[in-house]
């Protein structure tokens, strides 16, 4: 599957089929969340809120590329991402694109 941010894949061209999105809510322990409470007062990466959003966002494309294979799309152009904070700790990411097939 292609996913892109862009509105067109060069050289190829497609018949738009629909919008499609990925969503995941993830959270951290309490342990991870009090270790990254200290960093936060020392200054530096909390790495461990780094690697729950980058598991987030990974989780969220792969829900996104199963719905636009289930239509049969062939790729996802224009991808955007938005991240908001559900609860202390907790973070929920966002990803939506164009699913298209490809003509030629």
């Amino acid at each position: 599957m292609v996913v892109v941010n862009t509105e067109n894949i060069p050289g190829r061209e497609y018949q738009v089929l629909s919008l499609v999105t990925g969503c995941c809510v993830m959270c951290k322990n309490i342990g991870k969340d009090i270790g990254a409470s200290f960093r936060n007062m020392v200054g530096g990466e909390m790495q461990a809120y780094t690697q729950m959003m980058a598991e987030a966002k990974d989780k969220a494309i792969s829900y996104m590329i199963n719905q636009a294979m289930s239509m049969g799309a062939d790729a996802i152009v224009n991808v955007r991402f938005a991240s908001t904070t559900i609860v202390a700790g907790g973070a929920e990411i966002l990803v939506s694109g164009t699913a298209v097939k490809f003509t030629a």
